[in-house]
């Protein structure tokens, strides 16, 4: 089956495809390695920043919590405070207010959930109903609850520990006589999270075991502890170690590490993809105007050296119709060239001028056999 005309490749354009198919397809398989090296890289650089960032803000709130929870263990212990009497507790809770700026209230509750012993003069209270003393009689070690403080109406964490009767043998190891609390203002560990700052658009937020806000950039989330139960990077969050996430963030993609303290917080920490992938796009823009440069020195290139090798082949063709209809006398410029066309047109040089010597000869004969026929 004969092809059509418009897909008969003529020897030009097949030395023209075959150097550029040549030439483009190592350069394009570079730019794809190089581009997929530079997202691997990127994409770990990526990962380790926010990595880093997020184990250190969370040792920074494991450490502060563990802190305070030394504090209630040490001071719970005291022979004073298990007597659970208030009149030998409330100098300990003052002290304890006083060598902690950051406490705003320091008190004992009794089993019944009513209010023993305050670091202020303020009358006793009923905190039965509060979730860090249902979770210290229920056998936690630590309790704690985010809320809006009513002694200061700003948004506190009230951290709780057990303080055991005296047994037989050793104070501080009977059943629980009670439950000592220290109310806790919020500000210096959200100074700690939110100083982090990642690029231009990279910061650390921390939420509760519930998914409220607890220290934000926007400071109106942490003061109103706004429900992210519903955010990505809370549904995300893994059930140990580092998780990391991608996930549209106002119309913005983000990508984030989420990480749990141990008391059950989350810290997150993200960065805007566009941003953080900047060097990828940078690297890949200037790869491609690099390939694009040398595909079109390479595409001038090959047309000239085709034009080369197609050119003269097309000048020998012409020659050899020529010697088919009979004219012999052409020139061969071709012959001057030292590689295989110049031996080409050689040959064909040397085939006209022995077709021609022939046909004199034949020509010459063919006029002495006329003269000796008519002499006859």
């Amino acid at each position: 089956m004969k092809l059509p005309a418009w897909l008969t490749l003529s020897i030009f354009k097949k030395i023209l495809i075959a150097m550029l198919f040549v030439a483009v397809v190592p350069l394009c398989v570079i730019w794809y390695v190089n581009y997929q090296n530079t997202i691997e890289q990127t994409t770990a650089a990526i990962n380790k920043q926010l990595t880093d960032s997020s184990d250190k803000l969370t040792g920074v709130v494991d450490d502060w919590l563990a802190m305070h929870q030394k504090i209630l263990n040490q001071n719970g212990a005291l022979a004073d405070t298990v007597s659970m009497d208030a009149e030998r507790q409330n100098p300990i809770l003052r002290s304890v207010l006083d060598e902690y700026a950051w406490s705003y209230l320091v008190f004992t509750i009794g089993t019944d959930g009513m209010n023993i012993g305050r670091s202020d003069t303020k009358k006793p209270k009923n905190y039965v109903d509060r979730a860090y003393f249902k979770q210290v009689m229920d056998g936690a070690p630590l309790g704690q609850q985010v809320l809006i403080s009513r002694t200061t109406g700003k948004p506190a964490l009230v951290l709780s520990a057990p303080v055991y009767g005296a047994s037989e043998f050793v104070i501080g190891r009977g059943p629980i006589a009670g439950v000592i609390a220290i109310g806790l203002h919020l500000t210096e560990i959200s100074e700690r999270i939110t100083n982090l700052q990642l690029g231009r658009t990279g910061f650390a937020f921390l939420l509760n075991e519930t998914g409220k806000v607890v220290a934000h950039q926007k400071e109106e989330l942490a003061n109103k502890l706004v429900d992210f139960s519903k955010h990505p990077a809370f549904i995300g969050r893994p059930s140990q170690g580092t998780k990391r996430i991608i996930y549209d963030d106002g119309g913005r993609a983000v990508i984030a590490v989420v990480q749990n303290t141990r008391n059950g917080w989350t810290v997150v920490t993200q960065q805007d993809y566009a941003e953080a992938f900047a060097p990828v796009r940078k690297a890949n823009r200037n790869a491609l105007i690099l390939l694009v440069s040398t595909l079109v020195l390479v595409t001038l290139i090959a047309y000239s050296f085709a034009q080369r090798i197609a050119n003269p082949i097309r000048t020998l063709t012409s020659v050899a119709n020529e010697m088919s209809r009979g004219r012999l006398v052409v020139r061969i410029d071709e012959v001057n060239r030292r590689d295989e066309i110049g031996a080409l047109a050689a040959a064909i040089d040397r085939m006209g001028r022995s077709v021609k010597l022939a046909i004199e000869r034949l020509s010459g004969k063919t006029t002495t056999g006329q003269d000796e026929h008519t002499n006859t």
